[in-house]
């Protein structure tokens, strides 16, 4: 789910928490942007015992987006099989999405700065939502976050 209260807070942020452990979760903040042509953020992984931040994921709007992933997720509430994935044109965070039976689906949420780097990082986290409502504000809020104007 997103912030409390279902929005997106003051800060222009998103946090979205896994059902089955509130403890788990990704949060999308610090957006800024150069031009009109990208959005830079950062995305922010949680889990216990566990805390990664990448600070400047980008997003191209020539690429296929995340939101355009995450809307092909909600318009398939009633499943799919297999493993569907999207990732940023830098391949710095990376989304799988699974569907489990019960209507779930489970968003692994995978950060990666500077992949082809020696002593590079990895770190992922795994959220579960309900297929329904849950993915389509997901879905409304991480629209609303990449797309916001700046002031």
């Amino acid at each position: 789910m997103t912030s409390p209260g279902g929005h997106i807070d003051d800060k222009s942020s998103v946090t979205i928490r896994c059902q089955d452990n509130s403890s788990v979760g990704v949060t999308f903040c610090d957006r800024f942007s150069f031009d009109a042509d990208s959005v830079h953020y950062a995305v922010e992984l949680r889990a216990p015992g566990l805390t990664a931040r990448v600070s400047e994921v980008v997003a191209w709007i020539w690429d296929s987006d995340l939101t355009t992933f995450l809307d092909e997720l909600v318009a398939d509430y009633r499943g799919w099989d297999g493993e569907r994935s999207w990732q940023t044109n830098d391949r710095d965070l990376t989304v799988s999405a699974v569907f489990r039976s019960g209507g779930y689906v489970g968003l692994t949420w995978a950060l990666r700065p500077w992949p082809q780097a020696a002593g590079g990082w990895g770190a992922s986290v795994t959220t579960w939502l309900e297929a329904g409502e849950p993915m389509a504000s997901l879905a409304a809020d991480v629209r609303s976050f990449l797309t916001k104007e700046q002031p």
